[in-house]
């Protein structure tokens, strides 16, 4: 009787959840760790990580930091410059994921990409996240009002030229939602220092 073929039944799996799996998924829908590594030496899956793995033959990721991200720290949100590169609010070029957490929240590890945690709290965390579907994975980020008053909390850290470099873009490239930076601003602690750059930009 002819056995089925461990990879093809493994690749279907894979299929059925977008092409992309930790491996502790992997082993929950049935595919041995021996397989994975065949697979995986055989170059019919490619890791984006340890213990990430995606079926090597699908188109290249648009976004591979921020899935990988997403898929290994589902309870993150991304952030700061990592959150102004993805709403094109920036000329800075991320060479790391600025990642916002739960105070409190376990601090992940992750062999790749390199990460820069930041650590909210209460409103400043939960408030202004958006959903977006990358490459057929769910992907937690802050919003572009979010994410300019975040800027604006972290400017000691990031500078204030990007904070105001991202305000400006914002004002280029979006319509402005003024009511909802000013929320976020009160969120954030942070309306003091914003109204000025708010008045003359906007």
């Amino acid at each position: 009787m002819q056995t089925e073929d461990p990879f093809k039944k493994a690749e279907e799996r894979f299929r059925e959840h977008g092409g992309l799996l930790r491996t502790s998924e992997a082993i929950r829908l049935g595919i041995h760790p021996r397989t994975l590594y065949e697979m995986r030496d055989a170059r019919v899956l490619e890791r984006l990580g340890r213990g990430l793995y995606r079926l090597a033959n699908l188109p290249p990721l648009g976004n591979p930091d921020l899935v990988a991200v997403a898929r290994k720290v589902p309870g993150g949100v991304i952030c700061l410059t990592s959150a102004l590169s993805y709403h094109e609010l920036t000329t800075q070029i991320p060479h790391e994921v600025h990642l916002a957490l739960p105070r409190g929240a376990e601090p992940p590890r992750l062999e790749y990409p390199p990460l820069r945690v930041a650590w909210f709290s209460g409103a400043a965390f939960t408030e202004g996240i958006e959903t977006p579907a990358l490459d057929g994975v769910t992907v937690r980020v802050y919003g572009p009002e979010k994410t300019l008053t975040d800027c604006f909390k972290y400017r000691h850290k990031l500078g204030l030229d990007v904070a105001v470099e991202a305000l400006r873009l914002y004002r280029e490239r979006r319509p402005i939602k003024a009511s909802e930076l000013l929320r976020f601003a009160r969120i954030c602690r942070v309306e003091k220092v914003m109204r000025p750059y708010l008045e003359a930009l906007l």
